[in-house]
């Protein structure tokens, strides 16, 4: 056995050293990859790529997305490429040697770069035959002067505190657009302790969208703002929205304020707008933040966004309380909290020590909640975008998952008994005994939870994430308490401790029953895992899979023998960690985006399209690991009733699929304030979308695409 081992080692020491190897011959990617972007005119970029001999890009891996306000980009336009099966993606489309794209853009008049981010992704297809992770450049592009007559920069910030209309138009002459700030001046005063004054004021010609503007402050300022009041408009149709409402010469736009904070203070009020001169240019989206001065006293009691301030803080502790109760009943969460039951029911131990049990599993729980939010608010704070169940888009969270969840199937089955030679863990995660297993039964619970999400949680969340960082950590607590209440029921409450059923040899039997859950879990999570890195991920989670119960069964079996059977389990349960080393590094599966019967793939300038033309859309944003989701397509959305509603409303079924982060959809989802999947909207004669409830029914969404039944 000895000599067994020692030949091993020195094999596995053989193939390290040959792929680190393998890897020195390797191109540095910026070597393999090389990117020059130019701009020949003002309204074009072109990126030419040089790729190495025996190197290749995917083309569809290339994106572009603007990284400034003043550039706003148009199609990117990429030859072809040479079709290829490939083993990760399928059939895709590849370039090799080199070749050039062009990227169509609208820069603001003043602006003289574009700052742009590329995005691109490829592969070495001779050994090692290995791919790259995604690459991500920022770019800054000259770009070319604007015509002469258009002021110059000096005179431009000659111009910058300017107030009347006619003279700053006379300085720079002709019909040249002012630059933004001349074009648009935003104001703000505070008239009173519960409400702000918004004022722009546009030169002769100029007017600004009323649809395209809106207000908001830093979310942990303790400043909430209310809808805009909004004063009517002039009617107008327009070449880019098509009929819409705009203001010209001056506008006024009261704004109401809800504010925790009754001193005086100052509040940072950010406006995001567009506007156009008239038959002429139209400007990207502008963004200015000014300095409000606020008087002592309290705020209005105003909504924060139509989804997210349904009522105050109390409201939203309650709604997470009862959320975290309901999370209870959701497929993904009944297994784990079964085993703990059984636990409960196999003690037949005092009150006292029933009590104990619950306790520990409450405070699992309630510190594993306290982290995940610690953990949103830092990311918000760090401005990523990110929604409930986000952790289930990493791959290999998802590997350890299936892991996790195997091992306890199978400790559940009785293949392995966890004790005192692998330490309390593997203990606390079969939910067996003890305080560890009480506490770590808990944070599974929490795991598995991540990707439902029950009825009156999606406010709460949404709260947490639009208010400030101690509103967000009481909601997230508040989650923890609802999800852990009826074991706290139980262990505090004599009446419903005595509905439980008397200990007995039957509960042997219910344990191993409760096994084929954990294992369908696992199964589900092994799809999700191949919906995200295709075939090769399920192989190896598989074989990785297959490894480690080899381990704990070798494990088990060698309990009482000698030390040497007691190390190959060991070197089996080690073999099970380099399938997820290889499983990190495998590309994203690439999603064909082509339109099928109605349905196309989420675009956000598709849905602008749509939404120009007047077209009825209903958005349907998922995810795989999302079973409420999947509820609702099996019960509505892949229905025959569905499909024949969208033909009856001449309706475009567009998709999105958050399964992977996607900037795009992170975007739309902070728009509705969502803080997760399912998103549903409906947009109709180029409305701004009316967001549906979590669950649907054939019911909801007939009054949402019927005009004679759609609620105001």
């Amino acid at each position: 056995m000895k000599r067994f081992a020692t030949l091993f080692f020195a094999l596995l020491g053989i193939a390290s050293v040959a792929h680190a190897d393998d890897q020195d011959n390797l191109l540095p990617v910026d070597q393999a990859f090389r990117v020059e972007a130019t701009a020949p005119d003002r309204q074009t970029v072109q990126f030419k790529f040089a790729i190495a001999d025996d190197y290749y890009l995917y083309r569809g891996r290339i994106s572009t997305k603007a990284a400034d306000a003043a550039t706003t980009l148009g199609a990117l336009d990429l030859p072809d490429g040479k079709k290829k099966h490939d083993e990760f993606l399928g059939d895709v489309e590849v370039y090799h040697h080199g070749f050039t794209a062009t990227q169509h853009l609208t820069a603001a008049p003043d602006a003289t770069n574009a700052v742009i981010e590329l995005r691109y992704q490829g592969c070495h297809e001779v050994d090692p035959k290995i791919c790259f992770p995604p690459q991500k450049k920022i770019l800054t592009i000259a770009l070319p002067a604007a015509p002469a007559a258009t002021a110059p920069a000096s005179l431009t910030a000659a111009l910058g505190t300017a107030t009347g209309n006619a003279s700053a138009s006379s300085l720079i002459g002709g019909n040249q657009p002012l630059p933004a700030e001349q074009a648009f001046r935003f104001e703000a005063i505070a008239t009173g302790p519960d409400q702000v004054l918004a004022r722009f004021t546009m030169p002769k010609g100029y007017y600004l969208y009323r649809d395209k503007t809106s207000f908001h402050t830093a979310a942990d300022s303790g400043d909430s703002l209310g809808t805009p009041a909004f004063p009517a408009g002039t009617q107008h149709s327009d070449a880019n929205f098509g009929a819409t409402t705009v203001y010209f010469d001056q506008v006024d736009i009261p704004v109401p304020l809800s504010r925790t904070n009754n001193a005086a203070h100052t509040l940072a009020l950010t406006a995001n707008f567009q506007g156009c001169k008239e038959n002429s240019v139209c400007y990207p989206m502008l963004e200015r933040t000014l300095t409000v001065s606020l008087p002592t006293g309290s705020g209005a009691a105003v909504s924060v966004t139509p989804i997210t301030a349904t009522g105050s803080l109390l409201a939203a502790l309650f709604a997470a309380l009862l959320g975290g109760l309901v999370l209870n009943l959701m497929p993904c969460v009944l297994p784990v909290l079964s085993l703990k039951a059984i636990s409960i029911l196999e003690s037949g131990e005092s009150p006292v020590a029933a009590r104990r049990h619950v306790l520990f599993y409450t405070a699992g729980v309630l510190i594993s909640f306290a982290v995940v939010g610690l953990a949103v608010i830092a990311l918000r704070k760090a401005g990523l975008i990110y929604g409930w169940g986000f952790q289930l888009q990493q791959p290999l969270f998802v590997a350890v998952l299936i892991y996790v969840i195997v091992a306890i199937g199978l400790s559940l089955s009785g293949v392995v008994q966890f004790g005192a030679g692998l330490g309390n863990t593997g203990q606390s995660l079969s939910a067996r005994s003890g305080a560890s297993g009480d506490f770590f039964t808990g944070v599974l619970a929490v795991v598995v939870a991540s990707p439902c999400t029950a009825p009156f949680m999606g406010t709460a969340l949404a709260f947490a994430f639009a208010n400030s960082a101690l509103a967000a950590f009481c909601v997230f607590i508040a989650l923890g308490l609802g999800l852990a209440l009826p074991f706290l029921l139980i262990g505090f409450v004599p009446g419903f401790a005595r509905w439980l059923p008397k200990p007995g040899a039957w509960m042997e039997t219910l344990k191993q029953v409760l096994a084929f859950p954990m294992y369908l879990t696992a199964v589900w999570l092994v799809w999700v895992l191949g919906s995200q890195r295709g075939v090769d991920a399920i192989g190896l989670v598989l074989a990785g899979a297959v490894l480690l119960s080899l381990g704990l069964w070798w494990f088990e079996r060698s309990r009482y023998k000698t030390p040497g059977w007691r190390a190959l389990s060991l070197v089996a349960l080690l073999l099970s960690l380099p399938p997820l080393y290889w499983l990190a590094y495998l590309p994203a599966k690439q999603v064909a985006a082509a339109q099928v019967n109605g349905q196309v793939a989420f675009n956000p300038a598709k849905l602008e399209e749509l939404r120009k033309a007047g077209q009825t859309v209903f958005v349907d944003i998922g995810a795989d690991w999302c079973t409420t989701c999947k509820v609702n397509e099996h019960a509505v959305l892949d229905t025959a009733a569905f499909r024949a509603l969208l033909d009856e409303t001449h309706a475009t079924l567009m998709t999105g699929d958050w399964t992977n982060p996607d900037r795009d959809i992170e975007a739309f989802l902070a728009r509705f304030h969502a803080v997760g999947v399912p998103l549903y909207v409906v947009f109709r004669n180029g409305d701004d979308g009316r967001v549906l409830p979590t669950v649907l029914t054939q019911s909801v969404v007939r009054a949402a695409l019927v005009p004679a039944q759609a609620s105001p």
